[in-house]
């Protein structure tokens, strides 16, 4: 017996409150803009700058006893990642500290550096410092518009994609989806107060490639109802092509869910904010897949084959569908 999540056929009417998906949507946009203007990001440290030091042990890295050792310096932010490298030997154990700028300092004072690697000796005793770079709040704004840069450029890369593969109005639902995706990721950071880094850029754009992949799924389809219904109106061809995308949609995000959050559980602090990105954002891409782009498209209407010539000669005559 196999397990189904949602039926082999289903009829379920998409559209029926559509205005209320669109206004919860928008609600929820408005609350993240408004939370992201008045307190902003936590930004960690790959932007707001502070300093990195590299350690190497022949002990394997212990983070949690690495992390309890330096509470008692009361340093704030800090950052402790084991180092994967295929050509590290068994005796080979690197990490990486990152420590958040204290005041108005742009990097760690000498003694704050010689505090850590006592602290830290404590716990491995042949423990070494390879090397201690500091990142000033020049190289934390260029790496913030980078990203800023990033997204943009994604977002624009898939709009062009899918005008050419379908219709402007495709596009524009697609982009729609992309844009609220990345709103509401963003604001649930703001809101919540998690740690935002580098780590979140490569989560966004992630999420990008993810809900497009969704929506191109669903695009796919309604292109060839639009093409075996013609007579039908817009709104019911959408209906069908979501209905018959449905067990396709949910199985894919259930699964992608299942693997994320083992991973939130049991993958550690280092990943956390990653995989917490990972996961919200699946949950609003699936959404948006069903009830913004396509939503957005049947408000804009589209242009289908009404009729094919019989002479050969004379083209393909196209009308403009909007109910």
């Amino acid at each position: 017996m196999r397990l189904k999540l949602v039926p082999e056929e289903t009829s379920v009417d998409f559209f029926s409150r559509s205005k209320l998906w669109l206004g919860i949507s928008g609600l929820m946009m408005v609350i993240a803009f408004v939370s992201f203007a008045l307190q902003g990001l936590n930004f960690g440290i790959d932007f707001r700058g502070g300093t990195t030091i590299r350690t190497e042990s022949a002990e394997p890295i212990d983070v949690a006893a690495y992390r309890a050792a330096m509470q008692e310096l009361e340093l704030g932010d800090i950052v402790i990642s084991e180092v994967f490298d295929p050509s590290f030997g068994p005796d080979e154990n690197v990490a990486m500290v990152r420590i958040a700028p204290q005041g108005d300092a742009e990097s760690v004072t000498p003694e704050t550096i010689q505090a850590v690697e006592s602290a830290l000796q404590s716990v491995a005793p042949d423990i070494n410092f390879t090397s201690v770079e500091s990142v000033g709040p020049k190289v934390s704004g260029e790496l913030i518009q980078t990203a800023i840069i990033a997204v943009l450029l994604a977002i624009g890369a898939v709009l062009i994609y899918i005008w050419l593969r379908f219709e402007w109005q495709f596009a524009l639902g697609a982009v729609a989806a992309l844009v609220h995706d990345v709103l509401l990721t963003i604001g649930i950071f703001s809101e919540l107060r998690i740690q935002f880094d580098l780590a979140i850029i490569a989560a966004l754009l992630t999420i990008v490639g993810y809900s497009l992949n969704d929506t191109v799924v669903v695009f796919d389809r309604v292109r060839e109802n639009l093409v075996k219904y013609k007579k039908r109106p817009l709104k019911e061809v959408l209906n069908i092509s979501i209905n018959e995308t449905l067990s396709r949609t949910l199985m894919t995000s259930v699964t992608t869910l299942l693997a994320l959050i083992a991973l939130f559980i049991l993958g550690g602090d280092v990943i956390r904010g990653f995989v917490f990105a990972m996961i919200w954002g699946v949950l609003v891409g699936t959404y948006s897949s069903i009830f913004v782009a396509t939503a957005l498209l049947h408000r804009l209407g589209v242009k289908r084959d009404w009729e094919k010539p019989t002479d050969g000669g004379a083209g393909t005559q196209f009308a403009n569908v909007d109910a």
